[in-house]
């Protein structure tokens, strides 16, 4: 198998690593299973693990490669990794944030950062926030800016408004 791309992130789990694929590649169109890894007799005494269990999954999520890797409960996800998820409508804004926070942290973290139920950070955000915040009249992206930090899912209309001065 070539590989597709230089850089590939590898994401660490206890061992819900084929389980997390499938969810994620389940979310996303141009989205598949790839190679899928085992343990194996070798190094047994190091990685624990039992013999032919999933050792890695390799996917796509939009023909972005990830290797998900179950590696036992040593590390877990925090905050200062998340994906951005770039969404043109609020439909689909709504659609992942719902499906992606479902099972996961109840807690909604603000300006549409979510945890999964696999404890993973996304951030949820409409394609025309960043050509809002971008904006070269202050005025405009700092009223952007309020409205979003008020927000826990990103409200595509309600941002709109802010920057329109309504």
């Amino acid at each position: 198998m070539a590989i597709a791309q230089k850089i590939t992130p590898c994401l660490w789990f206890d061992n819900q690593a084929e389980e997390a694929a499938k969810f994620y590649v389940s979310l996303f169109k141009n989205s598949a299973i790839g190679v899928i890894t085992r343990y194996g007799k070798e190094g047994f005494e190091v990685h624990g693990r039992p013999e032919g269990s999933v050792m890695t999954v390799s996917f796509q999520l939009e023909g972005q490669e990830f290797t998900a890797l179950n590696g036992g409960p040593h590390f877990k996800f925090t905050e200062a990794i998340s994906f951005v998820v770039t969404c043109e409508t609020q439909a689909e804004v709504d659609r992942h944030w719902d499906t992606l926070r479902e099972g996961g942290d109840d807690r909604a973290q603000q300006c549409g950062w979510l945890k999964d139920k696999y404890g993973l950070s996304w951030q949820i955000v409409p394609a025309a926030l960043f050509e809002m915040m971008a904006d070269a009249n202050s005025e405009r992206s700092g009223r952007v800016m309020r409205a979003m930090l008020q927000m826990k899912k990103l409200d595509l209309a309600a941002l709109r408004q802010a920057y329109d001065g309504r």
